[in-house]
């Protein structure tokens, strides 16, 4: 099952990606202009997106990881924000599409976006990028194929495929990739081809969203170095041989053009701001190289640290180094190691704010997977310091007071997820680590609403209900206290909810 993210997303770019890319091969079809209106309605496609989000919420490469997401949402929202301001993104697209993102456990250098405003990013992408200018760039990119309505223009240049039958075949390639076979069948038969010749991005499309995404960036207040930066590194990728890393160069293929237009609008807009050394992306990009890879073999290259006494290595090439070494080591169960690695990480990155605080969650991780709870306590959450608490930090040391004794420490983070959840409702990691809270809290009518919440927050309709349902079934036969009253009709409230999302997903087939 490790590899059905990647098989997914090869499928998807036949398929559920030409909703949003540049063909992979020439088409003989004319090609949607810019003119070509709207295509479908906004609700249209955003049903059509929550059908697809809903099968990657449910494959197993999908990973929700504290550290990652939170570095993804803090380049992410300055985008969201910065396209609104330029009047690129309208406040009914703002408001009735998804804006999600979604972290695949996948080494292949690719993103992509899907209708209503959903977009997937993959752990190799993250492990190429030097700045988190360059990372920027392409989320930018997918942005404004979203805010242009690009999706939506590309279904309706022909109209002879509906929503709902894209959608079908779309999910019937997701079923099909548990079998090979299936799938090569689903594609020889001809459905891809006929989708990729309607649902294509026409190169005037490609243009746009470089200039959108060049000037939503800037705005945002990112280094557009960085978009010349990430098309050096795809420029230099297209020259080697196709090995199914790069399908972002297959989907988004770079010209001269394109190269030569970006390289023009950084020379008018600023002098460029020469090679940064980003030391927290290294320790990120390393990051998110070990949490892609699921083979012994490729964890001990990660733990080789011969790069380190090079003459030019950098300060960010060696957080790099030795995050990745850590991080390895503790996939190896080598705690010893990663003691080693990870002693001089710290002294690499002290002083250094965000790098250091990234070296202390690693090293709660490392604590954590040694059961040593208390000290994962000390670390993120001691007296003295600051009381509210970062999400990541949030998390993990969540997870920790679940296997200590009730403390002041845990009613405070009990308090914190509470407003996480509520400032957040679609966090279903917090939701989840709310409701295990709230079990050893003995508050099981909160916790079966909590985890019923999780379950909507990932569109499992089904599970929310059997979730909701329990939830109801346990008010029923104990004493309600102080407050459950409430609960119990939010929980009745979210059953129906949960019920009517499945009878219209059912009607919908």
């Amino acid at each position: 099952m490790k590899n059905k993210f990647h098989r997914t997303k090869l499928l998807l770019g036949l398929l559920a990606s030409s909703l949003c890319f540049q063909p992979a091969w020439p088409q003989n079809a004319a090609l949607p202009s810019l003119g070509d209106g709207d295509g479908i309605s906004l609700a249209a496609e955003r049903k059509l997106g929550d059908r697809i989000a809903r099968e990657l919420y449910r494959d197993p490469d999908y990973l929700e990881d504290p550290v990652l997401d939170e570095y993804i949402q803090r380049l992410w929202a300055p985008l969201v924000k910065s396209a609104a301001a330029r009047g690129e993104l309208s406040p009914e697209l703002q408001e009735r599409f998804a804006w999600r993102i979604l972290l695949g456990r996948d080494r292949s250098v690719n993103a992509f976006a899907l209708p209503g405003g959903y977009l997937g990013v993959h752990l190799g992408l993250i492990a190429v990028v030097s700045t988190h200018d360059e990372l920027a760039s392409v989320l930018a990119h997918e942005l404004s194929h979203v805010t242009q309505r690009h999706i939506a223009r590309s279904m309706g240049a022909q109209g002879k495929l509906t929503p709902w039958v894209i959608g079908s075949l779309i999910l019937g390639v997701l079923a099909a990739s548990k079998s090979a076979q299936s799938a090569q069948a689903l594609i020889v038969g001809g459905q891809a081809a006929a989708i990729q010749s309607q649902l294509s991005y026409s190169r005037d499309m490609e243009r746009e969203a470089d200039r959108v995404g060049f000037g939503v960036m800037r705005e945002a207040g990112y280094d557009p170095q960085g978009f010349v930066g990430m098309f050096g590194k795809l420029q230099q990728a297209a020259g080697l041989n196709d090995n199914g890393a790069y399908p972002y160069l297959r989907s988004h293929p770079l010209t001269t053009e394109r190269i030569a237009d970006m390289q023009a609008r950084l020379q008018l807009d600023a002098p460029p701001a020469g090679n940064r050394v980003d030391v927290e992306q290294a320790m990120l990009s390393a990051r998110a190289r070990v949490l892609s890879q699921g083979q012994v073999d490729a964890w001990r290259a990660s733990t080789q640290t011969s790069q380190v006494n090079l003459p030019q290595a950098t300060a960010a090439t060696k957080a790099g180094v030795w995050y990745g070494a850590t991080l390895a080591h503790m996939q190896l169960k080598d705690f010893a190691a990663a003691e080693r690695s990870l002693q001089n990480l710290e002294r690499t990155v002290s002083g250094q704010n965000a790098p250091a605080r990234l070296a202390k969650l690693l090293r709660a991780e490392w604590a954590a997977a040694q059961n040593r709870w208390d000290t994962v306590v000390q670390l993120l959450a001691a007296p003295g310091q600051a009381s509210k608490l970062d999400r990541p930090t949030l998390i993990a040391t969540a997870q920790a007071l679940l296997n200590l004794p009730p403390t002041p420490t845990r009613t405070e983070v009990l308090h914190q997820l509470r407003e996480q959840v509520q400032a957040f409702p679609l966090d279903a990691q917090a939701w989840n680590t709310l409701a295990s809270m709230l079990a050893v809290e003995g508050q099981h009518l909160h916790a079966l609403r909590a985890e019923g919440e999780a379950q909507m927050a990932r569109m499992d309709w089904q599970g929310a209900i059997d979730r909701f349902r329990a939830a109801q079934d346990w008010a029923k036969n104990h004493t309600l206290q102080a407050g459950d009253h409430i609960e119990a009709s939010i929980v009745d409230t979210r059953l129906r909810q949960a019920q009517s999302l499945v009878r219209e997903m059912q009607a919908e087939r």
